[in-house]
């Protein structure tokens, strides 16, 4: 059996991603989904895919490179397709394009009862500064965030007296993402709760030289036993995007509340592995091979 691995750099853990498979019989072909081709041309429809001859039973989805909207949508449009061909997409293309939107994942952690920060999502500038002072009456900082983004980049305080960036500034891209300030106690920190199959498998702690905490921003973790309360806002949180395995981001504010702040539908597990005593990669690819075979 082949299976697709769709990125466009495998890195770090498309290499441990391949050796688990390896160690369970399975060969992986990295595949950029640039590099597929949706082939219209006969009566039934096919999605041509590098190195494959015909459909794979399933697919793991590793990234899904950013680029034009015409350029996002057909990569998106690929994936869709061959989960239409009965090609078993994990993470499933939907929750992908649920959670890659932090406006979508706020709206629907909201919609579902899960604790997050209050947060507003708009195009005008004028409304951007009346949220900014009505925050400001209600003694609360905000945080821009680019809509599309990963690994803290972008993210950033808004003071009171610093002029809102342009709408098509570096990182706002026509769209004010603004996000409630949450300040944890004593050493700025947050944690990184990974669910895979409805089960959390792994947690840790990060901590930063600023408010943003990722690993792939300069940040220190250390592992952490989730708590029940961690444990119940990060399944209530991959519930409510309906997703195979997520990373939780959720902070613990300095008044003892917790607040999920974002959900990453293909997230990193570098820092997280050099954590955690068992191979994270045999963990995602059981429950892969488990949900392809189920169908």
């Amino acid at each position: 059996m082949k299976i697709p691995i769709f990125t466009d750099e495998a890195g770090w853990q498309g290499a441990q991603l391949k050796q688990a498979f390896a160690r369970r019989g399975v060969e992986t072909v990295f595949v950029s989904l640039q590099a597929c081709v949706i082939n219209l041309a006969q009566q039934q429809p096919t999605i041509d895919i590098p190195d494959f001859d015909a459909l794979p039973p399933a697919a793991f989805v590793r990234g899904v490179t950013g680029g034009t909207l015409p350029q996002v949508i057909t990569r998106l449009n690929v994936l869709h397709m061959l989960a239409k061909q009965g090609v078993r997409i994990y993470n499933d293309v939907k929750a992908i394009e649920r959670t890659v939107d932090k406006a979508m994942t706020s709206f629907l952690l909201r919609t579902h009862g899960v604790a997050t920060p209050a947060t507003w999502v708009c195009e005008s500038r004028l409304e951007a500064e009346r949220i900014r002072q009505m925050a400001l009456e209600n003694n609360q900082s905000l945080v821009i965030k680019p809509l599309f983004g990963s690994q803290g980049q972008g993210v950033r305080m808004l003071p009171s007296n610093e002029a809102l960036p342009v709408p098509m500034q570096q990182y706002v891209d026509g769209v004010y993402y603004l996000q409630q300030l949450i300040e944890s106690a004593e050493v700025p920190h947050d944690y990184r709760v990974f669910v895979v199959g409805d089960k959390v498998v792994a947690a840790m702690k990060r901590f930063g030289s600023g408010f943003v905490s990722n690993v792939a921003a300069g940040g220190r973790c250390e592992t952490v036993q989730a708590n029940e309360i961690m444990t119940q806002l990060a399944l209530q949180a991959a519930k409510a995007v309906e997703i195979d395995y997520c990373g939780v981001d959720i902070i613990q504010a300095a008044n003892g509340e917790y607040y999920v702040l974002e959900v990453n539908s293909i997230p990193a597990w570098r820092g997280l592995q050099s954590v955690t005593n068992f191979n994270i990669a045999d963990v995602l690819v059981d429950d892969f091979l488990n949900k392809m075979y189920r169908g």
